[in-house]
């Protein structure tokens, strides 16, 4: 089995999230007490998260290449970066290790790719859903991104850093959460994509009136098909 190599901390909650994912997926596949090979190194967010509102991506992205260097230099065979929101500086971490890394927009298009959709909406915080980082990414596989209008980006940015992050769950803004997700419906998406690994603590894929892609459970279960296949895809 290979060993699974993780930057964390960005939130620490849907770290955990991630380490129960891949532990359950590496029990239920090879049976027994086997758990998942891991090295990761968990960052302190509130040193990231203040640069964000600045556009600092720099900075954000020389911190994680230097968590990504000591995942690699603690035995990880591959990488993953447990945050969508930090994909903005994938090509940083990436360009520090030698490490093959999964991008969480790739595992996602290829699980819409899969399921025959073409038009799908894309919900995560503010920096994921106005900026192009993952947004391009999907539509370089041939797949049409809608995001929401104003208020709903606010609402759903919200509901992440003022709630989700701090391990808050409330019933109110589930609602208001599936309501996005029906307006992006009655826009033509064929799919929303679930772009904050945070999401699954509020809703699942059934809870909605079209496919829910939850990109933590894609990316947990491609790192699963490399650590145990033993190939670097």
């Amino acid at each position: 089995m290979l060993t699974i190599g993780m930057i964390g901390g960005t939130s620490w909650e849907s770290t955990a999230v991630y380490y129960r994912l891949i532990n359950s997926d590496v029990k239920r596949r090879l049976g027994g007490f086997h758990s998942a090979r891991m090295v990761i190194v968990s960052v302190d967010f509130a040193e990231l998260e203040q640069f964000m509102p600045l556009g600092q991506w720099d900075e954000i992205g020389a911190r994680l290449a230097d968590a990504a260097r000591a995942v690699e230099a603690g035995g990880a065979d591959i990488l993953m970066l447990s945050a969508n929101t930090m994909h903005q500086c994938a090509e940083a971490v990436q360009a520090a290790v030698w490490l093959p890394f999964i991008h969480i927009a790739d595992v996602t298009a290829d699980a819409i790719d899969a399921a025959g959709h073409k038009r799908v909406g894309l919900l995560g915080t503010r920096y994921v859903m106005e900026r192009e980082f993952l947004r391009q990414r999907l539509e370089s596989r041939g797949l049409e991104v809608l995001v929401p209008e104003e208020p709903d980006r606010t609402t759903i940015h919200d509901i992440i850093f003022k709630e989700l992050v701090l391990g808050e769950i409330r019933g109110d803004s589930r609602a208001a959460f599936l309501g996005v997700i029906e307006r992006l419906r009655e826009g033509g998406a064929e799919g929303v994509v679930l772009a904050c690994t945070e999401f699954g603590l509020l809703v699942a894929d059934g809870d909605a009136s079209v496919p829910l892609f939850d990109t933590t459970i894609l990316h947990a279960r491609r790192a699963v098909d490399m650590a145990i296949g033993g190939t670097e895809r």
